[in-house]
């Protein structure tokens, strides 16, 4: 069994971190502690302790608990479970708790399938995605939950959880380490070893126990004694993993980071983003695609040459390719954050999309439409038309109308 597993917390006592929804009087520690469990879906980083919290509810509850996972359940798993679940409220009024791991992998039919025996109250379900739920749990089972939103372990919580699990291996190295049996073997670790790991294992407790395990097992033992130092606590944990996903929410919130960063002229949070991007593997030409954006929606005639550069850096990724082309992306971010900034252009073009959309269009001037026949010119296509006048040419319900409003910088 992994460490990770012989440390899965049994109660609320040995959790660590996710105050903000289980300290001491918050909601989800309350319901808990009264054993009222309701529909609830656990959204979060992997190592967060979804799972270890939903153990520790199957621990305390006096319902019956299922777990299940929807990488390797179907819908045969589905029926039988729903079917028992369904006796055992009839015969023994007594509710089962169903908690799904990885509940985004189940397709719309299979979410869909346990409305009813949620809405019966035959089944509390308890979901665990790394998905935002938003997007990947059906809304018709999400308005019968509540949603509690896991963050990433902080490095204070990190360093915690290392002490305290050393402190218990310690009292019994030959039951989490088999090979250490009657060689009273003391483990410790030196405080920058711990900074270390806290700092490379991106707030993930399962990364943190699979960097000791792989410590203490390759490490020799002198004078009964492992010491896990700094450079034993990088060779443990590796090449750090830069947690980034491109079809889920760290694509859409990185790219977001970079365009507002870059709005705000932050050159240094503008580079980060971009470099967290690229060294995930994130595509350059989608991130080109945004940047092409940004220079016109933020920028526009205050600088003309921003989008300029923005599309001729497309051509320079496209003809040199990654990685060499990472420096003209930092070459377009940087010029982009420098540049002045004016939405001018973006307002003027909302102001006229707004009354297309939203106001009647009456007939285009006669004067400014096309007259390529002489039946069209008789009929006036083309007459009063003058190259260079004042008159505004705009549909006679708008004639007044103002979208373009240069401001001090456009």
């Amino acid at each position: 069994m992994p460490l990770a597993e012989k440390f899965r917390p049994q109660s609320l006592d040995d959790f660590f971190g996710q105050e903000h929804i289980l300290g001491k009087d918050k909601i989800l520690r309350r319901i808990i502690e009264s054993d009222r469990i309701v529909p609830m879906i656990f959204w979060g980083p992997p190592g967060c302790g979804k799972t270890s919290l939903a153990r520790i509810i199957a621990n305390k509850t006096n319902s019956y608990f299922v777990s299940l996972s929807a990488v390797t359940s179907g819908v045969a798993d589905l029926k039988k479970v729903s079917a028992e679940a369904e006796k055992t409220l009839d015969f023994e009024q007594k509710r089962t708790i169903v908690f799904i791991d990885e509940i985004h992998r189940f397709n719309k039919s299979q979410q869909d399938f346990f409305l009813p025996f949620v809405e019966k109250g035959a089944i509390v379900l308890i979901g665990a995605t790394t998905e935002n739920p938003s997007f990947q749990v059906n809304a018709p089972l999400l308005s019968r939950a509540r949603v509690f939103h896991f963050r990433e372990l902080s490095k204070d919580t990190i360093v915690t959880l290392i002490n305290f699990s050393l402190k218990r291996i310690n009292t019994s190295p030959e039951k989490y380490f088999p090979h250490l049996k009657d060689q009273k073997v003391k483990i410790s670790i030196k405080k920058e070893a711990a900074l270390k790991l806290a700092e490379l294992c991106e707030g993930d407790a399962r990364d943190i126990y699979n960097a000791l395990e792989l410590a203490v097992i390759s490490t020799a033992i002198i004078d009964k004694k492992i010491v896990i130092d700094e450079k034993l606590a990088e060779e443990s944990i590796q090449q750090k993993f830069i947690r980034y996903d491109k079809g889920a929410d760290g694509h859409y919130d990185a790219i977001s980071a970079l365009h507002k960063s870059i709005r705000a002229s932050q050159i240094d949070s503008s580079l980060h983003y971009l470099a967290r991007m690229l060294e995930a593997g994130e595509d350059p030409l989608y991130i080109l695609r945004r940047l092409v954006r940004c220079a016109s929606e933020d920028i526009g005639l205050a600088d003309s040459q921003a989008l300029i550069l923005a599309t001729s850096t497309v051509e320079t990724v496209r003809f040199i390719g990654m990685p060499e082309a990472n420096d003209a992306l930092a070459q377009l971010v940087i010029y982009l954050c420098q540049a002045p900034k004016s939405r001018a252009v973006d307002d003027a073009y909302a102001k006229a999309r707004y009354d297309v959309i939203n106001k009647r269009l009456d007939p285009i001037p006669l004067r400014v439409r096309n007259a390529p026949t002489k039946m069209m010119k008789d009929f006036g296509f083309g007459k009063g038309y003058k190259m260079y006048g004042e008159d505004s040419n705009l549909p006679e319900n708008l004639i007044d109308q103002k979208y373009w409003r240069e401001d001090e910088k456009g």
